[in-house]
């Protein structure tokens, strides 16, 4: 039998619901979580709290490798602490300032590559669910398991404004759309690990689908994978 650890990446655009599925996968198999889009926000805020230029590529390199990151699953609706230099920054790192930034330093491809060994270190047993852009694609292109999941930009907009105000941020649907756009087009243009799906990912668009209809394709392809390891 075949006892290599799972993994399950779950890549796409923000907004697209792949943080979420991610977090109800790691639950519900028990297997660990890499937010890497939460690495990419920790070393933005980490980069305004410490004034780095972000035109500062060597900066930039030395404090992604020196970077003080821990995840932590949390008993509450946060579901992961995300804890920068011992200090709780769930709440800060998910604000559109951070998002930016993280947009930003993700596509300087030196910096990418000093957090490529840091993500693929959180590969351990029994398996891992990693939620991000190029989790199928560059961190984990051995993974048995690849989906890329996708929504509208409209859509996407409109579920992060609801999100910001349901945690009690200030939250503009026009100006956030406008920020997805730009995102959008920076991660599928940048040259260094552009937003694409896996040559053998299954995709899958969210903009009608539930989470747990999500759930239900994704749990297909863990138990044919399961099957064929007999």
């Amino acid at each position: 039998m075949d006892t290599t650890p799972l993994i399950i990446t779950i890549d796409g655009p923000s907004g697209s619901g792949k943080g979420t599925i991610a977090k109800r996968l790691a639950s519900e198999y028990g297997l660990q979580l890499l937010d890497s889009g939460a690495l990419y926000r920790v070393l933005g805020l980490a980069a305004l709290r410490h004034s780095v230029d972000l035109a500062d590529v060597a900066a930039l390199e030395a404090l992604a490798v020196s970077l003080d990151v821990r995840f932590v699953v949390a008993d509450n609706d946060e579901g992961v602490q995300v804890l920068l230099e011992g200090r709780n920054v769930s709440r800060e790192i998910r604000t559109e300032e951070a998002g930016s930034v993280a947009s930003i330093v993700a596509a300087i491809g030196p910096v990418r590559a000093a957090l490529l060994k840091r993500q693929r270190d959180f590969s351990q047993a029994p398996g891992l669910v990693a939620d991000g852009r190029d989790m199928g694609t560059v961190v984990f292109p051995e993974a048995q398991v690849k989906v890329f999941l996708t929504a509208s930009a409209e859509e996407r907009a409109r579920r992060r404004c609801n999100q910001l105000l349901g945690k009690g941020f200030d939250a503009n649907l026009e100006r956030i759309l406008a920020d997805v756009k730009a995102r959008d087009a920076r991660d599928t243009e940048r040259t260094a690990s552009p937003l694409e799906p896996a040559v053998d990912a299954r995709v899958l668009d969210s903009t009608e689908m539930s989470i747990d209809q999500v759930l239900i394709e994704i749990r297909e392809l863990i138990t044919v994978n399961k099957a064929s390891k007999g």
